[in-house]
């Protein structure tokens, strides 16, 4: 390399040299200005950032935690697996939570922006609608009957994160029992909707139709935090965000439909398939651990449930639940 070359490259590295220097200027001026507002001396968190230990995958998603938190109540290996699946489905349901929540708060909510969003909560849906095969062919039906017993009176009935997805996502009047609403109105007493929620009535003793244990210890733990979001929720879920913004946008209104197929359709068909999978004998019916009357509570054309009822036709409330046998969600919204 001659003279004039090793100038260049020389200049070269120079001039990067100075790029990141004035970069790194810009930035420290940034974090100045950052902590000046917060009344915070910046020197002394980069002191803290200079002696802190790098970040590892596992201490980030904190993995030891999360694979302790599997404790089985038998000896039956499959019933990690039901403990398993639970969690994970748990944890959909805080993403779609989290999607509902800042989908409320926002105040410059753009078409495109909530389109997005409801696609988010969506593919959240299609996971957890798919994964039931875990449940239905992932485990020994055997050890499952076995096992469960050791769950009394535990159910996944009691999800409170599903039920707060419910009332995020729809007015309160939406989900009261179907034979009921006409008696009631959208702004009618929070108590009076609350207490006529139609999943109430499925966790009742099949033969003398009081409370189950199940239920009584849901509402106990969880019916004041359903009244709060409920009043929360009242003008800002996502049916009054869709009436109040974007009435006549019909990707809006295909989006909207496929969450209430998911939610309220095919959801409830895949949980009440992997129940028959498990509950039904050659003549008779086993009863659900937490005494759920879940051959009433979760088919959907018995509480014709819809977030966005204004969305579906008479004839599509009438045969509610009974197009979900095709394929492809989509094809159902499409055929309005």
């Amino acid at each position: 390399m001659d003279e004039q070359q090793k100038t260049e490259e020389h200049s070269k590295v120079s001039d990067a040299a100075r790029d990141e220097n004035l970069k790194l200027q810009e930035q420290l001026k940034k974090l100045q200005s950052k902590y000046n507002a917060m009344g915070q001396d910046l020197s002394s968190y980069l002191d803290g950032l200079l002696y802190s230990d790098y970040l590892t995958y596992w201490d980030y998603i904190h993995l030891d935690t999360l694979l302790s938190l599997q404790s089985p109540k038998t000896q039956f290996p499959d019933e990690k697996i039901f403990i398993m699946y639970h969690q994970i489905t748990e944890l959909y349901f805080n993403l779609i939570l989290w999607e509902t929540e800042q989908i409320g708060v926002k105040a410059d909510i753009t078409e495109a922006w909530f389109i997005e969003r409801l696609a988010r909560i969506n593919r959240y849906f299609y996971q957890l609608r798919e994964s039931f095969s875990i449940m239905v062919e992932g485990m020994e039906r055997d050890q499952f009957l076995k096992f469960r017993m050791s769950l009394l009176p535990a159910s996944g009935f009691q999800s409170a994160q599903y039920r707060m997805i419910e009332i995020s996502c729809t007015d309160m009047i939406n989900l009261v029992n179907a034979a009921e609403r006409e008696a009631l109105n959208e702004y009618s007493d929070i108590d009076l909707q609350v207490e006529k929620l139609y999943w109430r009535s499925g966790a009742t003793e099949l033969a003398t139709g009081k409370k189950t244990l199940t239920l009584q210890q849901f509402e106990e733990k969880y019916m004041p935090a359903f009244k709060s979001m409920g009043l929360k929720c009242r003008d800002r879920n996502l049916r009054k965000i869709y009436l109040r913004h974007f009435p006549h946008s019909q990707p809006v209104i295909e989006a909207l439909r496929e969450l209430d197929l998911y939610a309220n359709v095919l959801w409830p068909l895949a949980h009440l398939k992997a129940a028959g999978h498990y509950l039904k004998k050659a003549a008779s019916e086993i009863k659900a651990t937490g005494g759920t009357n879940w051959q009433k509570f979760l088919p959907p054309r018995f509480q014709k449930i819809m977030f966005f009822p204004e969305l579906w036709s008479d004839l599509e409330k009438e045969e509610w639940g009974k197009a979900a046998f095709l394929s492809n969600p989509s094809e159902i919204v499409s055929k309005t």
